[in-house]
């Protein structure tokens, strides 16, 4: 989550091997939602997002709704346990996760108290469909954010200080890794190595000459968190917009760089931010690095049919001579 003086804008990397064909998908107020465990929705709060349209169902990766709260779920594999349905508690399938809390809850608060007694169901979508070991930023426009962990110990929420959200390990283990980089800083470090003596700064930002620059999880945490936290705030909404895309650009990764499997990479598939306020969803991808924007307000909200947007697009390249 990005915030300026005016608006409050949340987005993500997808990182992976495999396109699943998702696109820009805005749900408006009166589509059915049919959920596993939860009483059916015929009207509820519009949402617009990147998803995978499956049986005219979205299977959001990341979205937001009309009230300002945004979701995006991030791989949690190896840490990430999903139960079966369990009497007496609010069951959610993993899968419409993000399409429930969105459906139903305006702000961080609200998504707080409302999973209280929750439990993510190891129910799948289709059986060709595995569930995906996730777990999920949520955050608002107030400028708050929490975490959202199932493992084997049950449901866990975290409050985020940091507005920020990678993979695997476990929140509570990325946040005190952070301790180990508390000296790093942008521009010129102080001598506090050797005091007395004149050390020869070879370099401009010799301060971050510390920050990890792997394709690991735990490398790309700790340099998005220090990439948000010293961004500079625009002015207006094309800057905040251009200030949010090189904040997610000081993570992503080429292909060739992270090796999943035998002549497979896993890179950046797509990047999205998305204005809280506005509604508005911009975005790019590898093969097209131009921002594209779809605003949800300016289709009907109040239809039941789905509106579909591609996302991912070719390459153009602007010739000036």
């Amino acid at each position: 989550m990005y915030n300026s003086p005016k608006d409050h804008y949340f987005g993500r990397n997808l990182d992976y091997e495999i396109a699943y064909g998702q696109k820009v998908v805005i749900t408006p107020r009166n589509y059915e939602f049919k959920f596993t465990e939860l009483p059916t929705q015929k009207v509820h709060y519009a949402m617009i997002g990147v998803a995978d349209v499956a049986e005219n169902t979205p299977l959001y990766c990341d979205a937001i709704n009309e009230k300002g709260l945004g979701i995006a779920g991030l791989s949690f594999a190896g840490s990430g346990k999903y139960f079966p349905v369990i009497k007496d508690k609010k069951n959610i399938a993993s899968f419409e996760f993000i399409s429930y809390l969105l459906a139903t809850y305006e702000t961080v608060d609200q998504v707080k108290d409302g999973l209280a007694n929750a439990n993510i169901t190891d129910v799948s979508f289709e059986k060709e469909m595995p569930t995906a070991e996730l777990h999920w930023l949520v955050g608002d426009k107030t400028g708050k954010s929490i975490v959202v962990e199932t493992d084997e110990k049950g449901l866990h929420i975290y409050d985020n200080p940091v507005n920020a959200l990678t993979n695997a390990p476990l929140f509570p283990e990325q946040l005190t890794n952070l301790a180990n980089y508390a000296a790093v800083v942008p521009g010129e470090p102080d001598n506090n190595f050797l005091p007395g003596v004149d050390l020869k700064l070879y370099s401009r930002s010799l301060g971050t000459h510390h920050l990890p620059g792997g394709m690991d999880s735990e490398s790309r945490f700790i340099k998005v968190c220090f990439a948000l936290n010293h961004a500079s705030k625009g002015k207006d909404e094309v800057e905040n917009v251009t200030n949010f895309f090189h904040i997610l650009q000081a993570v992503e990764q080429a292909k060739g760089m992270d090796q999943v499997g035998p002549n497979s990479y896993e890179y950046t598939m797509y990047t999205s931010c998305m204005n809280l306020d506005q509604g508005i969803l911009y975005f790019n991808c590898y093969d097209d690095s131009r921002i594209s924007a779809v605003n949800m307000n300016k289709e009907n909200l109040n239809s039941s049919d789905l509106f579909v947007y591609d996302l991912f697009k070719k390459q153009e390249i602007n010739f000036i001579n």
